[in-house]
């Protein structure tokens, strides 16, 4: 697709019965992204989510899907500890889930390393770099990354690196738009963008976002392409109203 210049579209999923709705739809790929801990679960940060979980929700999107290709986050704390950690925690995910491929955050040494070895054994792996969720207190808060020349410098060779190591995507986040270009024309593989302007492969957004069912988070790169939120409200109003006026259920709805 980015040979072709056919941009991707990347949304998350968490649930089968979303999974079979996007997938659908059309969507180019789904992530089931550590993101459930705060949608699913209400976490102020992705850190508590656990592999199991993860595994959980991987499974559940994976069944519902039919075309789309389906990539699984590996937790906070499921590959930092060892690259044989790593690995065996990868291969429970790609086991368990029968997902297409995993996403690690950063792009420092050790890492790369991780992620060559994953790569080594057949294990395709998109990275992700710029705002790195599981990193926000390391980070400082979920702030613009690579505002000045070094830490652009850094994210575009960390970049480099990814590919090298065997990456078959990248993922950037909350990055300058130009920076984020750059990167996009010097890889050969697709870098899907999040807050990360238009000059990139393809974009992702978190589909609760997208769809306006989670209304109290307004970043600066979000656009609401639905008011799911509102419709969601105002089905449950109606059937509360015909449960109390005895409306629901009628003749035609009872055996």
């Amino acid at each position: 697709m980015k040979q072709s210049g056919e941009l991707i579209s990347m949304l998350t999923a968490y649930d089968y019965t979303m999974a079979r709705l996007l997938d659908s739809a059309g969507v180019d790929i789904l992530l089931v992204g550590d993101s459930a801990a705060n949608v699913m679960a209400g976490h102020s940060t992705t850190l508590p989510i656990t592999l199991d979980q993860m595994i959980y929700h991987g499974a559940s999107v994976v069944r519902g899907v039919r075309r789309a290709f389906v990539v699984v986050d590996m937790p906070f704390g499921s590959y930092q500890v060892s690259a044989q950690q790593a690995l065996s925690s990868a291969i429970r995910i790609m086991k368990e889930t029968g997902c297409d491929a995993l996403k690690l955050e950063g792009g420092s040494p050790e890492l790369i390393d991780t992620v060559r070895q994953l790569t080594t054994v057949g294990i395709p792996v998109v990275g992700h770099l710029g705002l790195t969720p599981q990193s926000v207190h390391q980070l400082g808060g979920y702030r613009l990354q690579g505002r000045d020349s070094a830490q652009a410098s850094a994210i575009q060779s960390q970049a480099e690196a990814l590919e090298r190591a065997g990456c078959c995507a990248l993922v950037l986040e909350k990055v300058p738009a130009r920076l984020a270009a750059m990167i996009a024309q010097q890889l050969s593989i697709p870098v899907i963008g999040i807050g990360a302007g238009a000059d990139v492969d393809g974009q992702v957004l978190v589909s609760q976002d997208m769809l306006g069912m989670e209304e109290s988070f307004s970043p600066k790169f979000l656009r609401r392409f639905g008011a799911v939120g509102a419709a969601i409200r105002q089905a449950t109003s109606d059937y509360i109203a015909a449960v109390k006026e005895r409306s629901f259920p009628t003749i035609d709805e009872s055996y």
